[in-house]
């Protein structure tokens, strides 16, 4: 009985686009009147142990440390198996244990990493032991056509992204408060 309910939430899990919000996941079109929600504690071991097992998972993505390539709630994440990461890559990591996020690696010297999400001022730190996932790509805008993150148009996003980090807090507040509410991104 156990492993048959075990079954069904894992096979829902990977039936349904996920949220990704730093504390609960919410399963959109789940059966029954409303839709369920789980915390990442329990939500990302299903989907890393499945990404172990060969398969690929698509999340939505939560939160705003991504900005301004990614959108709360607007885009999606594929993710598969961390291989091959360099400096650059965005990767789902877990830094404390139960505390997942999605960004792009900063450093990696000796196996210890520093991470920072594109709409973040402070780095996170963790070992490359905990990398959970890398990311192939992302769906962006409503768009059901892949950016690839080894493709020309994520590499020259990153590569200006991550020399302008000097002036990241002046291009963030302009994205903020003059770009979002021109075009009503952000409500």
């Amino acid at each position: 009985m156990v492993l048959s309910v075990l079954t069904s939430v894992h096979h829902a899990f990977f039936n349904w686009l996920h949220r990704h919000d730093g504390g609960t996941r919410k399963v959109a079109n789940a059966p029954g009147p409303s839709s369920k929600r789980f915390e990442n504690k329990y939500f990302f071991p299903v989907v890393i142990d499945a990404i172990n097992q060969g398969h690929t998972a698509t999340i939505n993505l939560r939160g705003r440390s991504m900005r301004p390539f990614l959108e709360d709630e607007r885009d999606r994440a594929l993710l598969t198996k961390p291989t091959g990461l360099k400096v650059g890559d965005p990767v789902l990591a877990e830094i404390e244990p139960g505390h997942y996020v999605l960004h792009r690696i900063i450093k990696i010297k000796d196996g210890n990493v520093t991470l920072m999400g594109d709409g973040n001022l402070s780095c996170e730190y963790c070992t490359t032991d905990d990398f959970r996932a890398s990311v192939i790509g992302f769906y962006r805008k409503g768009s059901d056509k892949l950016d690839r993150t080894d493709g020309m148009k994520w590499k020259i996003y990153s590569w200006f992204w991550m020399r302008l980090r000097p002036i990241r807090r002046y291009l963030l507040a302009a994205y903020r408060y003059i770009w979002l509410n021109i075009f009503r991104l952000d409500r």
